[in-house]
């Protein structure tokens, strides 16, 4: 019989959890649909929203403080295992045999005595603060299942009260329920409202003390680790003295040479091979620039390709070296026919019965390049400027020695001046060894105008760059 009425108690209590928990499901969906009002407190809310997230800032703290004491464990078996090796090496006739094995030993006890307080004093009481947060938890979820079940009292006490037809017997215990719902509550109500504000502040206090026991701990573990290792720094400096003919000589480490012009210095070491243009990089496959122009004199009159006209002699584009050299042409035809013309007039005029004499000036070329010109034009160039190129296509730099350039960008060529980057003795040597690399290397010296206009540091902005990846201007 007790078997059954306990059986029938539980099945009652089964029966009764799962009508809550339908009148609850029922209540809630109404609420969400708004048929029914729902029972808010804001200041509770953001009661919970606080204890959500110092239970998240506690949980991480949790995490992190386990990772260090893992990072503590293993610096004390890399440390005991470096005493070990030292304890092996250090041979028993030696002096400070007995100090050494004391200072591994005492290392040894520190390193375990540190880890311990960690655990006792900051983890410990780090899993006794956090211990009390799955409790508040459940209490707070139980809390809102019991607002729910006294907004759904509510709401069925006002339904009967407004019915046309009322049933005084159903109102009698809909208010009763209603009432005992709302007692359950607000006493979880109030013992939360009184919480939860108290936990939250009570983080303040437990970040301090936790924060400084770990660094008093390590304070204390670092003067008492200092000592020891002052100890065997003196036990090492005895044995030291003693055997101080057995010296072992420390050199410095060997200074890495620098890697500026590595390519050309290795190329230039071996005069077997000539066909070497393979090592500059190719240009992108949309086409490659045409090569620089030559200046060229064929009785005393320059070549229509190498006449300065107004924006003929920079292309834009790659595709665009031959657009440019007939739009220089087309100028310069132009400036003979006005030169006839000039010429026809003054002969016409009979203002002078002597000849015109016309004298005209070309830069001369020394090793390919123009020489010459105003002295103006030098004057803001850096030292042993040779001419301009401008890139036709975009370069990334590889190394620390290279230009990064972009197309359009204009960069001033200047020659090899060091002679262990260039491996030549005189000016003679320096000019052949530069159309050596010119022509075969694919590589040039330069400095970007915009660099050098707005720096005027030659060391600091220059570099090399491939030459197919640019087109001569000046």
């Amino acid at each position: 019989m007790a078997e059954l009425g306990s059986k029938g108690v539980t099945a009652g209590k089964i029966a009764s959890n799962v009508q809550k928990k339908l009148t609850r499901a029922q209540e809630k969906v109404l609420q969400k649909l708004g048929k029914a009002d729902e029972t808010k407190d804001e200041q509770f809310e953001q009661c919970v929203q606080n204890f959500n997230k110092q239970l998240s800032e506690g949980t991480r703290l949790q995490k992190d403080l386990r990772t260090y004491l893992a990072s503590v464990k293993a610096m004390h078996e890399a440390s005991k295992k470096l005493t070990e090796c030292l304890q092996e090496v250090y041979e028993p006739d030696w002096p400070g045999r007995d100090d050494t094995n004391k200072i591994a030993e005492n290392n040894d006890l520190l390193w375990t005595d540190f880890h311990q307080k960690l655990v006792d004093q900051a983890l410990l009481t780090m899993d006794t603060y956090l211990g009390q947060f799955p409790d508040i938890k459940s209490r707070i979820a139980k809390r809102g299942r019991k607002l729910v079940d006294y907004d759904s009292a509510r709401h069925h006490f006002e339904a009967l009260q407004t019915a046309k037809k009322k049933d005084e017997t159903k109102i009698a215990k809909a208010e009763e329920e209603l009432v005992k719902a709302q007692k359950v509550f607000e006493e979880m109500n109030v013992d939360l409202q009184e919480e939860l504000p108290s936990l939250w502040n009570s983080r303040v206090g437990f970040y301090v003390n936790t924060f400084q026991s770990i660094a008093g701990l390590e304070e204390n573990f670092h003067k008492e680790m200092s000592k020891l290792n002052q100890n065997l720094h003196d036990v090492l400096l005895g044995l030291d003295k003693q055997y101080s003919g057995n010296a072992f000589p420390v050199k410095a480490q060997p200074r890495k040479k620098t890697k500026l012009f590595a390519r050309l210095r290795k190329k230039m070491s071996s005069d077997s091979t000539p066909a070497k243009a393979n090592k500059s990089p190719s240009p992108p496959p949309d086409g490659s620039p045409i090569t620089s122009p030559e200046t060229k004199t064929v009785n005393h009159e320059l070549e229509p390709s190498t006449l300065e006209a107004p924006g003929a002699s920079i292309p834009k584009s790659p595709s665009q070296p031959a657009e440019a050299a007939h739009a220089g042409a087309e100028a310069a035809g132009s400036e003979a026919a006005a030169g006839a013309e000039a010429s026809k007039t003054e002969a016409d005029s009979g203002s002078s019965s002597l000849p015109a004499v016309v004298v005209e000036t070309f830069p001369a070329t020394v090793n390919g390049t123009v020489e010459g010109g105003a002295s103006s034009e030098r004057s803001d160039m850096p030292p042993g400027f040779l001419f301009k190129v401008q890139a036709m296509h975009d370069y990334v730099a590889t190394d620390s020695d290279e230009l990064q350039l972009k197309a359009g960008d204009v960069v001033l060529v200047i020659p090899f001046e060091n002679p262990e980057e260039q491996l030549d003795v005189g000016a003679t040597a320096m000019n052949s060894r530069l159309s050596k690399l010119q022509r075969d290397e694919g590589w040039l010296m330069g400095v970007k105008e915009s660099d050098w206009i707005q720096h005027k540091e030659l060391d600091q902005c220059r570099g090399v760059f491939p030459e197919n990846f640019t087109e001569r201007v000046q």
